[in-house]
């Protein structure tokens, strides 16, 4: 028997509703939050689990620049074929570029942060992701 149900990877920021909107938008999820609460839920169509905690300290790691070290970050896997489709739609969203250039082909990897300035990363699938509709 496991010990635990779910794993939920939590971000701090300032403002924990605008991430989460930006999160809900990027996983197709929904969000959910308890009346006074500082933390946001979004669980995205796949099962994806992520939190978002107020924190009006919260300070954005600088990776992938050396600055400092490599706090966290997230890592979504997209078909090839969606890859430029995806970076438009997240740019769109609000996401900034951090590292979109390099090698082309089945290991492709792109970097963003988030519109609080976290990390993550879209990579070329091992098989093609599922189409969301």
């Amino acid at each position: 028997m496991s010990l635990v149900q779910a794993g939920v990877l939590v971000l701090d920021c300032a403002e924990p509703e605008e991430l989460a909107e930006f999160y809900r938008a990027l996983l197709d999820g929904e969000i959910s939050s308890s009346p006074g609460s500082n933390r946001i839920d979004v669980v995205g169509e796949h099962g994806t689990r992520m939190a978002f905690r107020r924190d009006l300290n919260a300070a954005p790691a600088s990776w992938p620049r050396p600055d400092d070290s490599q706090q966290a970050h997230l890592d979504f896997l997209v078909a090839k074929e969606d890859m430029d489709e995806v970076e438009r739609q997240i740019i769109g969203m609000g996401a900034r570029p951090l590292e979109t250039r390099g090698a082309r082909g089945p290991n492709e990897t792109r970097v963003y942060s988030d519109p609080a300035g976290h990390p993550f990363a879209v990579h070329c699938a091992k098989q093609p992701a599922p189409k969301v509709n």
